[in-house]
């Protein structure tokens, strides 16, 4: 492991509302996000972002207001799990030239039984004006998306699936889900009608990449919240 440019302090140490770090080195963190907290901030919004939280914990006890975390990828609002930031935008663009190097499991709890327990769901993805994301044929209008998912275990109601992203648009797992005809479930946006589960049953739970200094593997890997498995579980 490299020698970090300022001092370890790990989760313990300095608490963030709705993050944990998993790892942190001269230029890069890992953390594991809670529901509810956007990656970044949008114009106009001031509420805490994990971008601005890393940011302040990067800057806290020094003077240098150029120091910040960089965005290398995102999760939905909802969504549960593992991030990257970059401590400096070399190493930020680094790591997004790389990302097809980038291997990323997620979980998910769905509505009812699919029929195929393994397979993949492909096709263009388009946003409109109110940033709801759709399948379309039309090639111009949307981008082509892939995400492969393999039926891990299921109950007459649901169905925990692992779920492997080839693209990475905007919403893309919960709107294949969707479309197929199993939403995940508490997904408000995109779900079924009625549904009482009390959060979105997504969760980022590995990751895995090359290190953008020296190429060393490395490897995360964040539970599944038990909310998330109670679903398919028995014990709610």
């Amino acid at each position: 492991m490299r020698p970090m440019n300022r001092r370890q302090t790990g989760p313990h140490r300095h608490p963030l509302k709705g993050l944990q770090i998993l790892h942190e080195d001269q230029d890069l963190l890992v953390v594991c996000k809670e529901p509810g907290l956007l990656t970044v901030s949008w114009d106009g919004d001031r509420n805490a972002t994990a971008e601005r939280l890393l940011t302040s914990y990067l800057r806290k006890g020094s003077n240098r207001t150029w120091i910040r975390a960089y965005t290398v990828h995102r999760l939905d609002r909802e969504t549960s799990g593992l991030l990257i930031f970059a401590k400096s935008g070399y190493i930020q663009q680094k790591l997004k030239d790389d990302w097809k190097s980038v291997e990323k499991h997620y979980t998910a709890v769905v509505h009812g039984c699919l029929a195929q327990k393994s397979g993949t769901f492909a096709g263009y993805l388009a946003e409109n004006a109110d940033q709801f994301v759709y399948a379309t044929t039309d090639a111009a209008r949307g981008k082509w998306s892939e995400t492969l998912y393999r039926v891990v275990r299921e109950t007459p109601r649901f169905s925990e699936l692992d779920i492997t992203l080839l693209t990475g648009r905007k919403n893309q797992i919960r709107v294949h889900l969707a479309d197929a005809g199993h939403p995940v479930a508490g997904d408000a946006k995109y779900g079924k009608k009625g549904d009482r589960v009390t959060r979105m049953a997504l969760h980022a739970r590995t990751l895995s990449f090359p290190h953008p200094h020296d190429g060393r593997p490395m490897a995360f890997e964040a539970p599944v919240p038990a909310v998330i498995l109670g679903l398919v579980d028995g014990s709610r």
